[in-house]
This record gives structure tokens, sequence and C-alpha cells, in this order.
């Protein structure tokens, strides 16, 4: 049996709910941060979710759109995934 990704949705401003493919996870500086794709297929789009954990402990994702924080996570994901070709 082929192993699928985690899928999580991603609520956007507007309120739409978007499926997102989980590809990968890991802390930075204390920070949890996922690397999701909008499709299973090869050649998917690629994003950078950052969590935000509030006062009761409810964890939510927003988008990562800061360039000098993308280029350094980037880095990070690419890493763990040696094998992927990752293009942000």
């Amino acid at each position: 049996m082929e192993d699928r990704p985690e899928s999580i949705l991603f609520e956007t401003e507007d309120g739409e709910h978007v499926p997102f493919f989980v590809l990968e996870q890991t802390t930075v500086a204390g920070r949890n941060y996922l690397l999701v794709s909008d499709s299973e297929e090869e050649e998917a789009e690629a994003y950078i979710l950052e969590e935000i954990v509030d006062e009761e402990e409810e964890s939510t994702y927003r988008m990562v759109d800061d360039e000098v924080q993308l280029q350094a996570l980037s880095g990070v994901f690419k890493e763990l995934l040696e094998d992927a070709e990752l293009q942000f």
C-alpha cells in the first residue's frame, strides 16, 4: 500500500478552505513549520506554513511570505528532503 501524505484544510483570509498535503515538518528557533503542497502531483506548488499558538493553546497556521524567512526555511526543508527538487 502506498503512503499518502497527511492533508490539512487551510483557511484563507477570505474564509475559503483550501486542502494542502503535508510533505514535511520542522521546528526552527522554537517555532513549528509545515512544508505543504496544493496537490499530490510531482509538479505541485509548495508553500511553507508557520504554526501560531494563541493564548488558549489553539494552533492555526499562516503562510510565510517574508522573503528572507522564506529563503532560510526553504533551505532547511531542502536539506530534510534531499531527494526532492523544491521551488517556492
